[in-house]
């Protein structure tokens, strides 16, 4: 059996070689991790958007591999573009309104709660993410419906003929709250709005109070400090909450097939070309949308510096 001495000689001797060699302590550390993430995930994905080359034969219903850009040019055809854009201005619009509604909720949590209204707080906004998300989403449809809580509250209010006025439309879409683009938006926002209220809060613990005291002792009104100090401060806050809100919105197909007026947006049409047709090269196609749009949002992103946020 080795003496205890030269045991920790020979772990020290070890020990010694790996703070020498940097590069192998590093290939020790994230060898197996880098392994698995390439293996299990970039490359069924690379594989996946490798079929968007390929065409499909309506009359075998069978991929044929050969090289094609008929996919690539399909996605500009109006029916398509139509799909993008729409989804595009739902991700875009849900990110601006949950940025609106969870600004002044993390301000208060973080300038002016108390210990415990704030542990109230975070529940409240974490609460949420805990339920199934599949429950919310049929939640919202029963919310929504016309026998439900919002139609109730909105006739309490004496504002049925506004909103029914509102979704007559022809943008706003369907004749109820749970058949137009109006409650798609609303259940959007409910349920990605937590992932908005978390990075602004974090921004917003991160400002320094002499910050703001030096704003004061020069003469500046609250107002006037909000605008030129803490929200110039928090917007990587608010641009890491919007990398979330737009890529999610981007991505579902579970909210626009169960509320809202018929209508494809990205998710439903890769699920519908792979699912229901087969046809795995347009589906590839349509996939390859949403990553190149975050592709792009993530670089500005990067650029205003909302990764620090996360």
């Amino acid at each position: 059996m080795m003496p205890a001495t030269a045991k920790n000689r020979a772990i020290a001797s070890k020990s010694g070689a790996l703070f020498n060699r940097p590069r192998l302590k590093l290939l020790l550390l994230l060898g197996l991790p880098a392994v698995w993430f390439l293996v299990i995930y970039i490359y069924p994905l690379l594989h996946l958007l490798s079929q968007s080359f390929y065409t499909f034969d309506d009359f075998t219903m069978t991929v044929v591999r050969e090289f094609s850009l008929d996919n690539i040019r399909n996605l500009f055809s109006p029916a398509n573009a139509d799909i993008i854009i729409r989804t595009a201005a739902m991700a875009l619009a849900v990110s601006v309104f949950s940025a609106i509604i969870a600004f002044p909720v993390a301000y208060y949590m973080t300038r002016h709660a108390s210990g415990k209204m704030q542990a109230f707080l975070y529940i409240s906004v974490i609460l949420p993410m805990w339920t199934s998300y599949i429950v919310k989403a049929y939640s919202w449809t029963l919310i929504l419906s016309q026998e439900g809580v919002a139609y109730w509250i909105i006739d309490a209010l004496g504002l049925t003929g506004v909103l029914n006025a509102f979704l007559d439309i022809p943008s706003i879409g369907g004749n109820t709250l749970s058949t137009s683009n109006l409650g798609r938006f609303l259940v959007f926002t409910y349920i990605w709005l937590p992932f908005m209220i978390l990075p602004i809060q974090a921004a917003l613990q991160r400002l320094s109070e002499s910050l703001l005291d030096a704003s004061s002792d020069l003469g500046a009104r609250p107002f006037q400090t909000f605008r030129h100090v803490i929200l110039p401060l928090c917007i990587p806050g608010v641009i890491a909450g919007s990398i979330f809100t737009f890529s999610l919105t981007l991505g579902d197909y579970i909210i626009p097939q169960l509320v809202g007026p018929p209508g494809l947006f990205i998710g439903n049409m890769v699920y519908v070309q792979q699912g229901s047709i087969g046809n795995m090269p347009m589906a590839a196609a349509f996939t390859l949308v949403p990553i190149l749009i975050i592709a792009v949002y993530l670089y500005f992103a990067k650029r205003a510096g909302a990764f620090d946020a996360l």
